[in-house]
């Protein structure tokens, strides 16, 4: 996936806004918190960093091309980088990032998930 492709990805889920910032890379966010991230990484390839379910933190975290993201993981987050193609390819990468989305917009509360439209009103 190139960033092109990752930023058109995000832009077309419910509620997002973009930003620039942490040296150049391309941040999402649902509800003012951050869900995905284009860049981070100091080779030339491509990396996208995502919000995981405890499980899939487990099962990625040792996956070839996966590992625990840099610097939030540390602090005990849950977040994994994609740094490397994988072999289901951007389907699988795609489903990560809208895992990601409902994630932290499920943490949003409820008024707000109201407001951007996550919930049906009363």
């Amino acid at each position: 996936m190139t960033y092109e492709e990752f930023n058109a990805f995000c832009r077309a889920m419910p509620a997002t806004t973009y930003v620039v910032q942490w040296g150049n890379a391309h941040v999402w966010k649902v509800g003012g918190k951050v869900f995905a991230i284009g860049g981070w990484e100091k080779n030339d390839g491509p990396a996208f960093t995502f919000k995981a379910s405890e499980l899939y933190y487990e099962i990625l975290k040792d996956k070839p091309g996966f590992r625990p993201a840099p610097y939030m993981a540390s602090r005990g987050m849950k977040w994994i980088q994609q740094f490397a193609e994988c072999d289901q390819g951007d389907e699988q990468l795609k489903y990560y990032l809208s895992e990601s989305h409902r994630i932290v917009a499920s943490g949003l509360t409820k008024k707000k998930q109201k407001e951007l439209g996550l919930q049906p009103p009363d």
